[in-house]
């Protein structure tokens, strides 16, 4: 995954051969997925987590035990999220609201027009691939502009569940059980009504894009591993070379943005000949 935006890059003769050849695997698919990371929305001007320039390397990390916190007192853990003092939640905050989706948020979610890709599932809390159009959406670890029901799981757009910090933790509406922010918390199992999607979805896939992801965190890195176990394809868009670089079909080195452009660009030019 990458630490860095990246800026200025061109692809050259081999890689565009490579993203053509892409293309083609993507065209004789049955069921695409994709799976994304932090390095996708490093191009959005996302930093990653940790590591140089890292959102928590420069304002702190948020509590290990975060969802503890929230069970225990959720008064006053929305009392926080309302009115947020912790320098990583106001950086955090900052940084999401002046994002916007990229290039590869945009060539994934015209992937998924054309049929080309029947589901996004991102690790990314951050919306952009919603805001770029993408319909089918598993996120694995939530999303920081929608709220959810830690009883029947049902999600919220903020401006559609009214806080009133009057009276707090809000409750839904269907159940009465308390409602937090959809974003997974420390300490916090990933919700079951994703991650049973992601299941059913790699069952199904013969072919996966893994874009901006290092694979390295359970149970999402699990996801390619079975594809390929299946006999599947798997590719890897990441401008650094991972742990699982060796093992992807394909390996396409350079920014989501660029590569998955030229990648849609090869796939429509195919299909206007065929």
């Amino acid at each position: 995954m990458t630490n860095a935006p990246q800026t200025e890059f061109v692809l050259d003769a081999s890689l565009d051969a490579e993203s053509a050849r892409v293309a083609d695997a993507l065209h004789a698919a049955d069921h695409v997925l994709a799976l994304t990371g932090a390095g996708l929305s490093v191009e959005s001007g996302i930093p990653p987590f940790r590591g140089p320039g890292g959102l928590w390397t420069k304002y702190g990390e948020p509590p290990m035990d975060g969802y503890q916190r929230f069970l225990a007192d959720p008064a006053a853990a929305w009392r926080e999220q309302l009115n947020p003092t912790a320098p990583w939640a106001v950086g955090l905050a900052e940084t999401l609201a002046a994002a916007k989706p990229n290039a590869g948020h945009k060539a994934l979610a015209e992937l998924e027009r054309r049929g080309a890709c029947a589901a996004v599932i991102t690790q990314n809390i951050d919306d952009l691939h919603r805001q770029a159009g993408s319909q089918t959406l598993l996120e694995i670890h939530g999303n920081y502009h929608w709220l959810r029901c830690i009883g029947c799981n049902q999600r919220f757009a903020k401006d559609d569940l009214k806080v009133d910090p009057e009276r707090l933790p809000p409750r839904c509406p269907s159940c009465s059980e308390v409602v937090k922010g959809d974003t997974v918390q420390f300490g916090e199992p990933i919700p079951p009504d994703v991650l049973e999607s992601c299941f059913a979805q790699v069952a199904l896939a013969d072919c996966m894009l893994v874009v901006g992801t290092s694979t390295t965190v359970y149970p999402a890195a699990d996801f390619p591993q079975t594809v390929l176990r299946r006999g599947g394809c798997v590719i890897e868009v990441n401008p650094e070379e991972t742990d699982f670089s060796e093992l992807a079909t394909y390996s396409l080195r350079g920014p989501a943005g660029a590569v998955l452009t030229r990648v849609l660009h090869h796939l429509t030019s195919a299909e206007a000949t065929r």
